[in-house]
């Protein structure tokens, strides 16, 4: 049997309504659009088979696939929906009001059991940022945060906190992915000169540093990121500050840390200085991706070992998408940029199609793996609302957009889960399409009337780096050099080189000399003064005059001299004088 078309949930001002996914495209009809102009929030279930939406007056829960409404909840205020991992728990979140007279204010995070249609427990949870519980894969643990320290709930069963993760100041934690056991990651930022850290727990063993899989310490981060591979195997930390303390980036300073379960942990070396804009796992969890680097930034994808295993060069990107089987690899340049996409097969690392969508504020890979989304969505753009489906050999296959006095604000895929889709061959050639090709005609440079008839001289602000596989290659055992073992090469290089010149000048030397004592003394006069002290003084001088001839060349080839040697140059015209002065006197 072959596997559905996912679904497309749109949301804006002309209501909220599914779209059926390729090849078809069209409006679905199982789920009847809700045309009100007030729809905050919308959430699938992790399988696909619920969806949830609060349209200003309830919070609706539907069966996906018969269209039939499950449950209701008279929550028109909630702008925040997540179903937990198996269905069971709807979590709600609406913003936080105290009353008037000061007295606390009502829980506003609220937790509903979706078979039953009631509420199984409210908390109070002042921030927006990190409002839902975490949930292992199969509902066992469930875990918040609560004036740092975390809270541990087991079978849904909300009135009785089963563990508690005391450290000094926990700020963030996340919840491995996967089958039990189940670990954690804590946060605790660096108070009173005290470096931050992150430390890795496998639950329920939190007693002290010592029951710890493992720790990294570090210093500058104001803020941390945590990303959990799919196989729960190793950790990536995002370390960022807010200010950049030398001046160099607008954006702060970022790190990338690798933390594994098995007590390893380094920093990951990024060859070129600069922001962090996206660091992705691929979903076979034995590899990642980097963009980084001022503008044009580059992007490489690193081993377990953290060794540069391909390097994409330089472009204008500022993300990176796997795709659901981890096959394709979109790099992409959203927001400031012009939103161009590369798309590369990762098992040959060979570049597929580069299609641009301009404009787009959100991007998503279907989960079939073969088609991508890009939207344009209020409020970040106000104009040009609307989605793009495209196939990723650059096909554009679908375009809407919205009319110009209406908004869209959000589009979402329907999720699967794994396995349901099969993995299919990359292809390279393009798909067919109905749409024209979405190519945006190039723009020209300005060139002033006087240049307008003459041949166009290229000139580029930045050269870019071509893409480059950094794995040894068959046959040779040798590892990518880490930094300090290639400036070790280049300065064994360097001496190396110099010893060969001084072994050539030498030989120079000798030859020049037997050519003088075997040439005959009318061809070339072997001119001495008699005196040896005298003959020893020109010698030193030529020797000197030579020297300044090379540093006058090495100069002219736009070498940065000492200021030794600049003062050497400026006595070349007294040792002149002097070696005309002895050569007279002969």
């Amino acid at each position: 049997m072959a596997p559905p078309a996912p679904l497309l949930a749109v949301r804006g001002s002309e209501g909220l309504y599914m779209v059926n996914g390729p090849p078809s495209f069209t409006e679905s009809t199982a789920f009847q659009r809700d045309s009100g102009k007030n729809c905050k929030a919308v959430a699938f279930s992790k399988d696909g088979s619920l969806f949830a939406w609060c349209n200003g007056e309830k919070v609706n829960v539907v069966n996906v696939t018969s269209a039939e409404l499950l449950c209701s909840f008279d929550l028109p205020k909630a702008v925040c929906l997540q179903f937990s991992p198996k269905n069971n728990v709807l979590a709600t979140w609406q913003a936080y009001t105290t009353a008037k007279d000061g007295a606390a204010g009502v829980p506003n995070l609220q937790l509903h059991d979706v078979k039953a249609g009631k509420c199984l427990k409210s908390f109070i949870q002042k921030k927006m940022q990190n409002w839902c519980p975490c949930w292992a894969d199969d509902e066992s643990i469930c875990a918040r945060n609560v004036n740092n320290e975390v809270h541990f709930f087991e079978n849904n069963n909300f009135n009785t906190i089963a563990n508690k993760l005391h450290l000094q100041k926990v700020n963030d934690f996340v919840l491995s992915p996967g089958a039990q056991p189940t670990k954690v990651a804590v946060y605790v930022p660096g108070s009173k000169g005290a470096p931050s850290f992150v430390r890795l727990y496998q639950y329920p063993n939190f007693g002290g540093p010592q029951s710890a899989l493992a720790n990294k310490s570090f210093f500058k981060a104001d803020k941390v990121t945590m990303l959990w591979n799919k196989k729960a195997t190793a950790v990536l930390v995002i370390a960022s500050t807010e200010v950049d303390k030398t001046g160099a980036s607008y954006y702060g300073e970022q790190t990338l840390h690798y933390i594994a379960t098995n007590g390893e942990s380094a920093v990951v070396q990024l060859p070129k200085n600069g922001p962090i804009y996206d660091v992705v796992w691929n979903p076979n969890s034995v590899e990642f991706c980097a963009v980084y680097g001022f503008m044009p930034a580059k992007a490489t994808v690193f081993n377990l070992k953290c060794d540069p295993v391909f390097d994409f060069g330089t472009g204008p990107r500022n993300a990176a998408y796997y795709s659901p089987h981890g096959h394709i690899l979109v790099l992409a340049g959203f927001g400031n940029l012009r939103g161009q996409m590369e798309v590369w097969d990762v098992k040959n690392y060979k570049l597929i199609s580069k299609p641009v969508a301009s404009d787009s504020t959100y991007f998503a890979w279907c989960p079939d793996g073969e088609h991508i989304v890009t939207a344009t969505c209020a409020p970040r753009l106000r104009v040009s609302n609307g989605y793009k489906i495209w196939h990723y050999t650059g096909s554009l296959l679908h375009n809407y957009e919205v009319s110009s006095n209406e908004e869209m604000w959000q589009v979402t895929w329907q999720p699967f889960l794994d396995g349901v889709f099969p993995a299919k061959a990359v292809k390279y050639q393009a798909v067919p399409s109905e749409l024209p090709s979405a190519e945006p005609k190039p723009a020209q440079a300005y060139r002033p009337p006087a240049l307008r008839n003459k041949p166009v001289t290229s000139s580029k602000l930045h050269e870019d780096e071509p893409p480059q596989n950094m794995k040894p290659q068959s046959g040779s055992s040798d590892k990518p050099l880490s930094k300090t073992a290639l400036k070790n090469q280049r300065k064994h290089e360097a001496k190396k080189a110099a010893k060969q010149e001084a072994k050539a000048d030498a030989n120079q030397d000798s030859t020049q000399s037997s050519a003088s004592q075997n040439a005959p003394r009318s061809v070339v006069p072997a001119v001495t003064s008699g005196d040896p002290e005298v003959d020893k003084k020109i010698k030193n001088l030529k020797k000197k005059l030579k020297a300044i001839e090379q540093l006058k060349e090495q100069a002219a080839a736009g070498k940065q001299l000492e200021k030794n040697q600049l003062e050497k140059i400026q006595k070349e015209t007294a040792l002149l004088q002097e070696l005309e002065d002895l050569e007279l006197g002969l």
